[in-house]
């Protein structure tokens, strides 16, 4: 048996695509048992039974989506059509598959319910969203570029490296990397980017672009004139991901809640507000140190790699010095 008590106001979103019951109504539900249990369609004082899932919320975020996937098909096919099918440096598998992760993330991160829970119900799934669109999306889309795929935009990447002057450099990356970041998380802008679509799309968009900014010094498709050298690149790593962190950590341990908005949706998977943004700031923190772990390790691979290259280049030249004497 079901039966509806009185309404109450509900949170936005918390209510879309319901169709059951009506808005702000707690339903009580009467098991075989004799149990009753409820289950609210936008009563922040109860927990909701199951949560509406969302899958491709706009339909129009496919449209960046199609138009940058035909584009690297296209220059990524004419590569290998003009080396003659064969391999090619720079335009493989390697970076085939590292555009295909980067697209899953964008996917993943804005037409899977991951946007419509982190939107009407839970800040760790917000967070989640922010995990790929401000850093794994972009660190996969850099690698899946190269020199070659780049080469008829190049000049123009470095026309405008030589324009910007001082500001192409590592420290901007880094300095937009931290500053739009803690910028969009602070409470007022981070709700407003939830209660507005035009600021959402900017706070998507500032993200995207972070973290571009911050891994592009890094990765390098097209080498930077001002570079990073020796342990600088650690310095750089480790301020851009625990720099970052810290924000992570805060939220971690939080006792009092940042973002009033959590508190006025749905309850979910028996989480109440705090341990919601408990374990969104986990995600953060986590996902940031394991990216500096593995960051580390890559470049020591290639720190080693460069190493035995060097090595074997001198050896040749002592050999070619002792033949000719």
């Amino acid at each position: 048996m079901v039966t509806s008590l009185p309404q109450v106001p509900c949170g936005k979103g918390a209510c879309r695509g319901q169709a059951e019951e009506p808005c702000g109504a707690t339903i009580r539900r009467v098991l075989g048992d004799g149990s009753v249990t409820l289950a609210s369609v936008g009563n922040p004082l109860a927990a909701a039974g199951h949560p509406q899932i969302h899958w491709l919320p706009d339909p129009l975020v496919l449209l960046p989506l199609a138009a940058l996937t035909i584009v690297y098909v296209r220059r990524f096919r004419t590569v290998r059509q003009e080396a003659g099918g064969g391999k090619v440096r720079g335009a493989g598998a390697p970076q085939a598959a590292a555009f295909g992760g980067a697209m899953l993330a964008l996917l993943l991160a804005l037409a899977s319910p991951i946007d419509g829970l982190g939107e009407d119900y839970l800040f760790l799934m917000h967070m989640l969203q922010h995990v790929l669109l401000g850093d794994i999306a972009p660190v996969l889309l850099l690698l899946s570029l190269s020199r070659v795929l780049l080469r008829p935009i190049t000049r123009r990447l470095m026309s405008l490296e030589r324009r910007l002057g001082p500001f192409a450099s590592p420290v901007t990356g880094l300095a937009l990397w931290l500053s739009l970041m803690y910028l969009w998380h602070v409470p007022a802008l981070y709700e407003a980017a939830i209660e507005h679509p035009l600021v959402h799309l900017l706070e998507h968009a500032s993200f995207f672009t972070a973290g571009l900014a911050v891994w592009w010094p890094l990765i390098q498709p097209i080498p930077m004139r001002r570079r990073l050298n020796g342990l600088w690149t650690v310095a750089y790593i480790g301020t851009a991901k625990f720099g970052l962190a810290a924000l992570g950590l805060y939220l971690t341990w939080s006792t009092s809640v940042l973002y009033p908005y959590y508190e006025s949706v749905p309850r979910i998977w028996g989480l109440d507000a705090i341990s919601d943004q408990n374990a969104g700031g986990a995600i953060m923190m986590v996902e940031q140190s394991l990216t500096f772990v593995i960051a580390l390790v890559v470049l020591f691979v290639a720190m080693l790699r460069q190493s035995e290259a060097d090595e074997l280049r001198r050896e040749r030249l002592e050999d070619a010095a002792a033949a000719g004497s």
